[in-house]
C-alpha cells in the first residue's frame, strides 16, 4: 500500500464526515469570513478564485462570507456581500460549481449585521438592534426595532435563504455574534420589555421566527447552522449557563444542523482579540469549550479560533472535541494544506504565524492580505504554487537573507535555477529576526525558518557571513544579481541633535539597555516603534511615547494594538499624540528633549529624560546596487508594467552588461515584510 494512502487511512483529520445527505472529504474547513474581495457587493472574479484555489488544496468545506447581509439596513461595514440583491444567484453558483468541480463542499453565512456596523455606508439608512445600545467599535446609535421592523427582516431572512439555495450552495449558517439575532439573547444589548425579553425562550423568539421562515422557504433537506456565541464571557453579557441552554433549544428544535460555537464578545479590541488571538496569546484557546458544547448537545460541532497548525487540529478530531476544525487564518497562509497532509508533505506547509495582518487590514477597511503569502487574494496573477521554468535555467545571485531575499531564493529555486544566496550575517532573517526578538512577536521567525527550510530543500545554494562587494558578484558570471540587502535605521526625524538618540533597533537587539527615563520618538506608527516601546516598558523604565500623527499607532490595526495598549496601560505609559520631537541637546548627564506641537507653530514644550529612542523606518543598504548598476545590461531599471503584472523583464539599455540588477525590499524603501516577499515572487516567478 502506497505511504499516502496509509496516511490517509489512519490520519482522523483526512476522515470523511457526513451532515445530513452531505459528505464531506475530510474534516478541515475555512470558516466564513470577509475578505472584502467583493465588486459592488457581488462574488466576482476575484472572490471567487480565492476559494477555488482551497477547493483545489483539499479542502473540505470553505464558508463564504463574514456574513452576507440580508436586508439594506445592514449596511456593509466588512465589505460583505449583498445577499439581498438576486444578482448574487449566478456569482455564487459559478464559485460553487467551480468549488464543487474540486471536491470541496461550499456554505455561506449570512447575517443582519444589528449594531456591529454604521449607518454612513452602504444606503445610509439607520441601523437598528433590540434596543438603542450603542457599539464601542463602529460607534453608531442604532434604532430600537418596532414590529413592522420584525416582519420586514425575517421576511429578508428566508428570501436570502432561498437565493443561497437557488446558487446550488451545500448550506448556510446564521452569525449569532455581536449581530442582530444574538443582540437579543444577551442581557447586555436586550433591554425590552415586550416579549423578546425575559426568559430565554423569549429571548430566542426572534432566531426562532426566521429559523422557522427559512426551514418553509428552504424546506428541510437544505444544511442550515448556526455561528453562535455560547458564553460571552462578560459580566453583563450572556452566561456560560445560558449559552449552553441556547445550544440545547437550537438542537431540539429540529431547524438547525450544526453548531459553530464561539466563546466570548466583540464590545469592542480588547475583548475582541481573545476571541481572534494575535500573535503572542494564546492557541485555540476555545477549543476545549466547544469540546463541552460538542459533549453536551451531542450535536455536530465546527470550531475556529487560531488553531493554526495540523497537530492541534488532528488532536481537536482525535479526541472527539470538534466534527469539522476550521482553520481559517491558517488557509489564507496557505491554501493547500490539505494536500500537503494527504500527500506527506507537512513540512512543506506555509505556516500562519498568527500576525493578523489579515485581519488587522479588513477591519481598517482594506482587503484580506497574509503577511507572508502574497499569492493569497491575488490568485488570478500570481500562483501558490510555483511551478519549473521551461525556459533557460539561469544562475541567480542573491544577496541578503532577509524576508525579501529568501523568497527570491525559494522561487527562484523552485522555478529550477541554481541560485547562490549571500547573507552577512549567521542567520537568516534580516529584520523578521530582529523583530521576532520580542517576547511576544517570536512566532515572526517561522516567516524565515519556513523560508530556509524550502531553500535547503530545493537545493539553494546559501552563504552566511559573507559581506559581498561588487568584486565578488563580478566573479559569479551570474545571469541575474538581485539585491535584498535591506536597510539601516534612519534619524532624520528631528532637526538638532539626532546624534543623542538611539534607534528601536538599538533596543530591540540588547545592543542598547533601556534607560530609567525613556522618551520614544515614533514617526512611523508601525510594529519596529511599539515593540521597543513595549520592551522599555516591561523593564519598568518611564516612559512615554510621542507621535506626530492624531491616531496613535496608525500602520498597526485594532486587534494587534491590543497587547501593546494592554502593556502600556499596565505600566502607565504616556502617550503623546500630534508631537513631534524638534532638538535634542544634552544637559549633564541627561537629555533636553524640545517637542513641538504640529498644529501650533509656537507651542513648544520640553522633556528631560535619560535616553531617547528614535524609530523612523529605514533608509536603503543599497551600496552594491549602485556599485553595480552600471555593469548591467537593465542599468538597474525595473518595468514596472511588466513587474505589476508578472510579465519578464526585457528591459536592455547597456548592451555591454553581463547581467540583469534588481533591487527588492526595505532594499528599494522602507516597507513592511509583505511588500518585501510580494516585490520577490512577482520578479522571480518569471525568470
Amino acid at each position: 500500500m502506497p505511504a499516502t494512502t496509509l496516511i490517509r487511512a489512519n490520519d482522523p483529520l483526512l476522515q470523511p464526515y457526513t451532515i445530513k445527505h452531505l459528505t464531506l472529504r475530510n474534516r478541515i474547513m475555512s470558516t466564513a469570513h470577509e475578505p472584502n474581495y467583493h465588486e459592488d457587493g457581488m462574488p466576482k472574479d476575484r472572490y471567487r478564485l480565492y476559494h477555488v484555489e482551497k477547493a483545489k488544496g483539499g479542502i473540505a468545506l470553505t464558508m463564504t462570507a463574514g456574513s452576507a447581509v440580508v436586508s439594506r439596513d445592514s449596511p456593509p461595514a466588512f465589505g460583505n456581500l449583498l445577499a439581498y440583491k438576486d444578482e448574487i444567484v449566478p456569482w455564487l453558483r459559478k464559485l460553487a460549481d467551480e468549488c464543487h468541480e474540486h471536491g470541496a463542499a461550499v456554505m455561506i453565512q449570512l447575517t443582519h449585521l444589528g449594531r456591529r456596523t454604521n449607518w454612513n455606508k452602504g444606503d445610509w439608512l439607520p441601523i437598528l438592534s433590540p434596543s438603542p445600545v450603542r457599539e464601542p467599535a463602529h460607534r453608531a446609535f442604532p434604532k430600537e426595532m418596532e414590529d413592522w421592523d420584525f416582519d420586514r427582516i425575517i421576511a429578508d431572512y428566508a428570501a436570502a435563504a432561498q437565493r443561497m439555495k437557488a446558487a446550488g450552495l451545500d448550506g448556510f449558517e446564521f452569525e449569532c455574534y455581536g449581530h442582530l439575532m444574538d443582540a437579543f439573547w444577551s442581557p447586555a444589548t436586550n433591554l425590552r420589555t415586550d416579549d423578546y425579553n425575559g426568559s430565554i425562550d423569549n429571548r430566542l423568539r426572534f432566531t426562532m421566527r426566521v429559523l422557522e421562515a427559512v426551514r418553509k422557504a428552504v424546506g428541510p433537506d437544505f444544511i442550515v447552522g448556526c455561528r453562535l456565541v455560547a458564553d460571552e464571557d462578560w459580566d453583563k453579557g450572556l452566561s456560560k449557563q445560558e449559552g449552553l441552554e441556547i445550544c440545547h433549544k437550537l438542537k431540539n428544535s429540529g431547524l438547525v444542523d450544526f453548531l459553530n460555537i464561539i466563546r466570548g464578545h466583540i464590545e469592542h479590541d480588547a475583548p475582541l482579540a481573545r476571541v481572534i488571538p494575535v500573535m503572542g496569546m494564546q492557541a485555540s484557546p476555545h477549543l476545549n469549550f466547544a469540546g463541552e458544547v460538542r459533549a453536551l448537545t451531542r450535536f455536530p460541532v465546527f470550531h475556529a479560533a487560531r488553531i493554526n497548525d495540523v497537530a492541534t487540529a488532528r488532536h481537536a478530531v482525535a479526541e472527539g472535541k470538534l466534527d469539522m476544525v476550521g482553520m481559517t487564518r491558517a488557509h489564507i497562509a496557505d491554501p493547500h494544506i490539505v494536500k500537503k497532509i494527504a500527500e506527506g508533505r507537512e513540512s512543506e506547509i506555509r505556516p500562519c504565524v498568527g500576525a493578523t495582518y489579515c485581519l488587522d487590514r479588513l477591519y481598517e477597511g482594506y482587503d484580506t492580505l497574509c503577511i507572508h503569502n502574497p499569492a493569497t487574494g491575488r490568485e488570478a496573477s500570481l500562483p501558490q504554487v510555483v511551478t519549473r521554468t521551461t525556459g533557460k535555467r539561469r544562475k541567480i545571485a542573491i544577496i541578503g537573507a532577509g524576508p525579501a531575499g529568501l523568497e527570491a531564493a525559494r522561487v527562484s529555486g523552485e522555478r529550477g535555477h541554481e541560485v547562490i544566496l549571500f547573507e552577512a550575517s549567521g542567520n537568516p532573517g534580516g529584520q523578521i529576526r530582529l523583530a521576532s526578538q520580542a517576547r511576544r512577536r517570536r512566532e515572526l521567525i517561522g516567516i524565515a525558518d519556513w523560508r530556509a527550510e524550502q531553500c535547503e530543500r530545493l537545493g539553494v545554494s546559501v552563504k552566511y557571513n559573507h559581506f559581498v562587494e561588487a568584486a565578488d558578484v563580478r566573479s559569479l558570471d551570474a545571469d541575474i544579481v538581485i539585491v535584498a540587502t535591506g536597510g539601516l535605521p534612519q534619524n532624520m526625524a528631528i532637526e538638532e541633535g539626532a546624534d543623542l538618540a538611539v534607534s528601536s533597533w538599538d533596543i530591540l537587539s540588547g545592543d542598547v539597555k533601556p534607560a530609567e527615563d525613556v522618551l520614544v520618538f515614533d514617526d512611523n506608527g508601525a510594529h519596529p516603534g511599539m515593540a521597543a516601546a513595549e520592551l522599555i516598558a516591561e523593564t519598568g523604565s518611564t516612559l512615554e511615547i510621542a507621535s506626530p500623527e492624531r491616531i496613535f499607532a496608525a500602520e498597526i490595526g485594532g486587534l494587534n494594538l491590543v497587547p501593546y495598549m494592554q502593556a502600556f496601560t499596565r505600566r502607565n505609559v504616556r502617550i503623546t499624540t500630534m508631537t513631534r520631537v524638534r532638538t535634542l541637546k544634552r544637559q549633564g548627564n541627561k537629555i533636553l528633549a524640545t517637542l513641538w506641537n504640529t498644529y501650533g507653530e509656537a507651542d513648544y514644550s520640553t522633556r528631560l529624560v535619560d535616553q531617547v529612542v528614535i524609530e523612523n523606518g529605514t533608509s536603503p543598504l543599497a551600496d552594491l546596487y549602485f556599485d553595480l548598476k552600471e555593469e548591467s545590461s537593465n542599468r538597474g531599471e525595473l518595468d514596472h508594467e511588466a513587474f505589476v503584472v508578472a510579465r519578464p523583464q526585457a528591459i536592455r539599455t547597456n548592451p555591454s552588461g553581463k547581467f540583469q540588477l534588481f533591487r527588492i525590499g526595505d532594499a528599494v524603501a522602507s516597507r513592511n515584510i509583505h511588500a518585501a516577499i510580494y516585490d520577490a515572487l512577482r520578479l522571480c516567478r518569471v525568470f
